[in-house]
């Protein structure tokens, strides 16, 4: 699919996609309406006016795959990320949301606010394609099915006018401070992040297998990547009692990205699962009273993948980003176990060709076709029911 021509348009529901230049229609992956696209039209497909869309997707081509600018699309885009800009300076803090926009002192829902990283590495060889639109995807998912008030979330992509939205090592980890800063009960954080995964030697001799698990900013070859540690101590440690946190990786080797105390080992076929106790006596791991929670596209030796099968082939999305968002829509009030069983054999049926049966057969018998390893990963900084405990954010 490299190099071929291909343009933004929007769906009627607010979600954003690239689409290849010479689609006849799109598939929204969240509405699941089907959207004609008229000849040699260069606005979206709901119109807007926004005709240099298609001329700067045209010229930009090789490296604009997964052009988005999610803060405005229910706007439009303007503007393009240029790969030259220098960093922004460190001494500068991504813009505060306002604190409780939309909910008033007395909400029992407290305050919820939300970190979307979505990494792309345009112009690098391993450009990820799907990643911007899974942001696109997870804003709307938060923003129309769990109310999440749309200026407390905080995005970065490479594709962002602000030099401090996108997504270096620098910029994530002040974004990860500013998402747990001045948190406290009632509250519901989000960390979303889509991109490349990795891992490297454990030097301070906290893993049981020797090896940390990574995020990779845009910029990891030269500033490094951010560390299972460094995320741990950022939005884990100084969680506060009766705040929440829900991690939502769709990364490689993403298991035990967060290092939390606790990781769900489970068989989505018989139901049985225990809780692995990953303490380390000498590192403290959990939190200060709040609950952390990952969920994580694989584990921590296994590789997880793209799609565009839920999207009628046009645009591609992970695998795990649409497992997840599919399970959630499909079952309200759906409990943490049905939460994980749904993603796994929505990813384990596609891989070995199987067709589901079930309230989300038509959805998932779809999805990616692939010969990668990938099952779902769950881990907590406390151990619970995950057959009683409700998903919820």
């Amino acid at each position: 699919m490299a190099g071929r021509r291909e343009r933004y348009v929007r769906c009627r529901c607010g979600t954003q996609l690239l689409v290849p230049l010479e689609a006849p229609n799109f598939k929204c992956p969240i509405c699941q309406s089907i959207t004609q696209i008229r000849p040699n039209n260069n606005n979206y497909s709901s119109g807007g006016g926004q005709d240099y869309l298609h001329n700067a997707a045209a010229k930009f081509r090789n490296v604009v795959t997964n052009m988005i600018n999610v803060n405005t699309a229910l706007g439009g885009y303007s503007g393009y990320y240029n790969p030259q800009m220098p960093p922004a300076p460190m001494a500068v803090a991504p813009p505060r949301p306002s604190p409780r926009p939309g909910l008033g002192s007395g909400s029992s829902f407290g305050r919820r606010r939300a970190v979307l990283c979505g990494v792309s590495y345009i112009g690098q060889k391993q450009h990820c394609k799907g990643s911007v639109n899974d942001v696109s995807y997870m804003k709307y998912f938060l923003v129309e099915k769990m109310r999440f008030p749309s200026d407390c979330l905080l995005i970065l992509t490479e594709h962002e006018k602000d030099p401090l939205r996108i997504p270096t090592r620098r910029n994530m980890l002040l974004a990860l401070r500013w998402l747990v800063e001045g948190s406290r009960a009632g509250d519901s954080l989000v960390f979303f992040y889509s991109g490349h995964g990795s891992r490297q030697q454990d030097k301070d001799h906290d893993e049981a297998d020797g090896v940390d698990e990574t995020l990779c900013p845009t910029d990891y070859e030269t500033a490094g990547k951010i560390v299972d540690d460094e995320i741990n101590a950022t939005i884990v440690r100084p969680l506060p009692y009766g705040a929440t946190l829900h991690a939502i990786i769709d990364a490689c080797y993403s298991g035990t990205v967060l290092d939390l105390p606790f990781v769900c080992r489970m068989n989505s076929r018989d139901g049985f699962y225990n809780w692995e106790d990953q303490r380390n006596q000498s590192i403290y791991k959990g939190t200060k009273g709040g609950v952390a929670v990952s969920i994580s596209a694989c584990d921590d030796h296994q590789t997880s993948a793209d799609t565009d099968a839920l999207t009628g082939g046009n645009a591609l999305a992970g695998a795990m980003t649409y497992s997840f968002i599919l399970a959630v829509q499909s079952e309200p009030g759906l409990t943490y176990g049905r939460l994980m069983t749904l993603m796994r054999n929505t990813i384990r049926e596609a891989q070995t060709g199987i067709r589901l049966n079930g309230p989300i057969a038509a959805l998932v018998n779809k999805i990616l076709r692939t010969q990668l390893s990938q099952v779902p990963q769950l881990s907590s900084s406390e151990e619970f029911d995950i057959y009683s405990k409700r998903f919820m954010i």
